[in-house]
């Protein structure tokens, strides 16, 4: 059966937007249709357009109105995305929008309202989840083959410079938990279910940034698991891992670790199995970044299939509150030195009700 065609415009051209690019033109066997292209830098927006053959804009209302759209992937600065997704979402465009979802709780909850007023479908483009090894090991989970998950550790630390192509880095108010902290906690809910409790300490390890960038988080679990989940810019390690995420996940009868390299070792009932769980190269990815450039191509396709379908995302806003939540649950608890529960700050942020109805 053949797949519903989906036009797709893009807003956003810039450094990580290219993989975004290159995972719509890459779609396009399955349906995708790269229709066009919008940046504020009118240089950007110029140079994608002739590289992928398609109209380019300045202005995201203009190319909205100019094109026949179903859907808009936003992959600009989170402060851009409220404004962004609103624009959208009054034109009756299911949208897709870049993590992290926008810049406060109130912006996310205003996206996720005004997308279910104008019954509008919108996804978040959380990607880490969507990258071959994280698949890898829920489907192990998935299996049985360590029985039921107890523990584990996920981890994220890298003294890669991320400064030299995201600049602003330094002077965000809220780095690495918001930055890449929020891709842990996401796949800390995807493979061990929600959390009930987290614990927090952040460091701030670099003077010349001006937030934290190293965070350390304990997690317990619904299900009784309990998970550290950790991310740091400033590791000092040879061989540096990035962008890889490593994990280690116990559980009843056996053990799942994912080593650098993209190698997996699962310990089932005392018998033990090494592989490769990594995927070929694209013609845009690299060797080193291949595993983060090929995680957004995936989430791409399964928003792409979603579409086709009509259904609703993994990653969907209403889902991607939870992880939200978890975020900002974290600077909390380290500020007041606690555990604190999700559901606690929601409250403490007089949105209880809206919440739980994101449950």
């Amino acid at each position: 059966m053949a797949r519903a065609t989906v036009r797709i415009g893009v807003i956003g051209c810039g450094f990580y937007a290219q993989n975004h690019l290159h995972a719509w033109q890459d779609l396009a066997g399955e349906g995708a249709v790269l229709a066009a292209v919008c940046d504020v830098d009118a240089a950007k927006a110029q140079a994608a357009g002739h590289s992928f053959g398609v109209p380019f804009y300045t202005d995201a209302a203009t190319m909205l109105a100019n094109e026949r759209l179903d859907a808009v992937d936003i992959v600009t600065r989170h402060d851009t995305h409220r404004e962004l997704c609103e624009l959208a979402i009054a034109t009756g465009i299911a949208t897709v929008v870049q993590k992290p979802f926008a810049p406060s709780w109130d912006d996310c909850i205003a996206i996720v309202e005004a997308a279910e007023k104008a019954d509008v479908w919108l996804a978040v483009h959380e990607n880490f989840r969507f990258q071959t090894p994280m698949r890898h090991v829920r489907r192990t989970i998935d299996s049985g083959a360590i029985g039921k998950p107890n523990w584990a550790r996920i981890s994220f630390r890298t003294g890669f410079d991320v400064y030299r192509t995201q600049p602003y880095f330094y002077y965000e108010e809220r780095l690495a938990i918001a930055d890449v902290g929020i891709h842990m906690l996401d796949l800390a809910r995807f493979l061990l279910g929600e959390v009930e409790r987290i614990s927090c300490e952040t460091q701030r390890r670099n003077p010349k940034v001006r937030a934290e960038d190293t965070a350390t988080m304990l997690l317990r679990h619904g299900s009784g698991a309990v998970s550290v989940v950790e991310c740091t810019y400033e590791a000092r390690r040879d061989p540096d891992p990035f962008p890889e995420t490593l994990v280690e996940i116990e559980g009843d009868n056996g053990s799942i670790i994912v080593l650098p390299g993209s190698r997996m070792r699962v310990t089932s009932n005392g018998a033990t199995i090494e592989e490769d769980i990594g995927s070929p190269l694209r013609s845009w990815t690299s060797d080193r970044w291949h595993v983060a450039q090929e995680g957004a191509f995936v989430a791409c396709r399964h928003f792409l299939d979603c579409l086709q379908r009509g259904v609703r995302a993994e990653t969907s806003g209403r889902d991607n509150l939870k992880t939200y939540a978890l975020v900002d649950a974290a600077y909390r608890a380290a500020v007041e030195h606690r555990a604190v529960t999700p559901e606690e700050w929601n409250e403490s942020a007089g949105l209880r009700s809206k919440v739980r109805g994101a449950q």
